[in-house]
């Protein structure tokens, strides 16, 4: 058995995707995934399963959530091995104790590059944001109180770029890196 992260896309926000954490639980238990624990409300699911491929896994649950819930939702998986190593390779300004700057890191869904999403979005904002591509993720930094004026976050959300992400804050992922 290994132990993976699941990173549902857009559950439980406002009210839309409502997604309740202790069914999906039940759900994923029902599929026969153990140790299932989720953190938040916001979709990040931590079990063990068979060591089998992230996109194996992802499609297993889409389905589930489909079949219980009635939702399209995006699902990526990694082995929770593969986020602690990409924490690892975080830039030293990323991550970061106080409350002037916000810490995400960005997940590029199968099917989109990293690479890609960066040229479209643009540079960032001189003095206001940071990026930095690591594979697939980009990790992304920017001023809490001048967020609006940021390129990166008017842009992360909009279409044509917001539906191939899935973007946790880096408390979050510390968090279950370690569950």
């Amino acid at each position: 058995m290994k132990r993976y992260i699941a990173l549902l896309r857009g559950v439980n926000i406002s009210g839309k995707n409502r997604v309740p954490m202790p069914e999906l639980k039940a759900g994923l238990a029902e599929l026969g995934y153990g140790d299932v624990c989720t953190y938040l409300n916001s979709g990040n699911v931590v079990f063990t399963a068979p060591e089998a491929a992230g996109t194996v896994l992802a499609e297993q649950i889409r389905a589930l959530i489909r079949a219980a819930f009635g939702l399209e939702i995006p699902v990526l998986v990694l082995a929770q091995q593969e986020l602690q190593a990409l924490l690892e390779q975080a830039p030293a300004w990323w991550g970061t104790p106080g409350a002037e700057t916000y810490h995400n890191l960005i997940f590029v869904l199968p099917g989109a590059c990293a690479g890609s999403i960066a040229e479209t979005i643009g540079p960032p904002t001189e003095g206001l944001e940071r990026i930095r591509l690591c594979g697939n993720a980009i990790f992304w930094s920017f001023d809490r109180k001048r967020y609006a004026r940021a390129n990166w976050w008017k842009k992360t959300a909009g279409a044509g770029v917001g539906e191939l992400l899935t973007i946790r804050t880096a408390n979050t992922l510390k968090k279950i890196a370690g569950m």
